[in-house]
């Protein structure tokens, strides 16, 4: 188990080093002047040069990737070309509210398909996994987007269960924060719990159809017994994959609900500064939602190994 451990570990930081050059090659690339954006086209050379000095753009593309690099081992991501603040603290108050909401999504998104995909497959061809799958093939045709502007119309503006959008903060209390986050959440989550409940159901089904839990049958444990004794564990590993993927995409891929809700989080932090040119940002944001992606691909790997520890020998 520690070799595994070890050469998964090893996998990660050569992954992280990998994607931090990638990035920072990415938007080197992209076309235009941070310096020039900010100071508008009127700007005179020399102001233009004494800026790019002060920013730091004059060095060579070696010396600013190191310089990047080596700050983000320290915790320094550097300063907003636009916001002329710590892109540190600019992400660490956009991150609690980014990271709750991707861990609240995912509670959601886990506490629906697990049930529905097990239902489903304990039933299968039944009525109950008819509806299932269906409810399911429709949550997945749904843009989150479209059915979150749905959940505003009905329960905030005609209800008035909760607010349309902003984050109350969580001086506001713990309760009245997750309220906040509660309607993204939620827009977030279904999509996600279709396609979970769909490999849920599919793994099982191919568990259920193998020979050892025919055996498990055969020597007198029921349909009910042999799936949750034996099969669950088993089908679990696809699962834990898809997992995995949908807290990487909920962290990541929230920009489109942030700023459908207005909340002050990564991918909208993302978002403005593309819009700005604060190219600092973004390098920074982007390596630090790639080092979520890989972070958790290694935990996925490691819960595969104490759920199937067959796979420890492989890899």
């Amino acid at each position: 188990m520690l070799r595994y451990f070890l050469k998964r570990l090893l996998s990660l930081a050569l992954s992280l080093v990998v994607a931090s050059i990638v990035i920072f090659l990415a938007l080197e690339v992209v076309p235009g002047d941070p310096a020039a954006y900010m100071l508008g086209i009127n700007a005179q050379e020399d102001t233009l040069a004494a800026l790019r000095e002060q920013l730091g753009l004059n060095g060579s593309l070696i010396e600013r990737y190191a310089g990047w690099a080596g700050g983000m081992l320290h915790g320094d991501f550097g300063i907003s070309y636009t916001y002329r603040t710590p892109v540190a603290e600019m992400i660490g108050e956009r991150l609690w509210i980014s990271l709750p909401l991707a861990l609240f999504a995912l509670c959601l998104s886990t506490v629906i398909a697990f049930p529905a995909g097990i239902w489903a497959a304990s039933k299968r061809g039944s009525v109950v996994d008819v509806v299932v799958m269906g409810v399911t093939q429709l949550g997945v045709a749904i843009p989150n987007f479209w059915f979150a502007m749905l959940m505003v119309l009905v329960f905030a503006i005609n209800l008035r269960w909760f607010s349309a959008g902003g984050f109350v903060g969580w001086d506001a209390g713990f309760l009245l924060a997750m309220k906040s986050l509660t309607l993204p959440a939620v827009a977030l989550a279904l999509p996600q719990a279709s396609i979970l409940a769909r490999v849920m159901r599919s793994s099982l089904l191919d568990t259920l159809s193998e020979d050892f839990i025919r055996t498990a049958r055969a020597k007198g444990l029921s349909k009910r017994q042999a799936l949750w004794r034996h099969a669950l564990r088993n089908a679990l590993i696809p699962v834990l994959t898809i997992i995995g993927l949908q807290f990487s995409f909920l962290l990541a891929g929230a920009i489109i609900i942030e700023n459908v809700f207005f909340l002050p989080g990564l991918g909208r932090l993302v978002f403005q500064s593309i819009s700005a040119r604060d190219l600092i940002v973004v390098e920074s944001v982007v390596m630090l939602l790639v080092f979520a992606v890989i972070v958790v691909n290694f935990a996925v790997d490691m819960a595969y190994a104490i759920v199937d520890p067959r796979l420890r020998g492989r890899r």
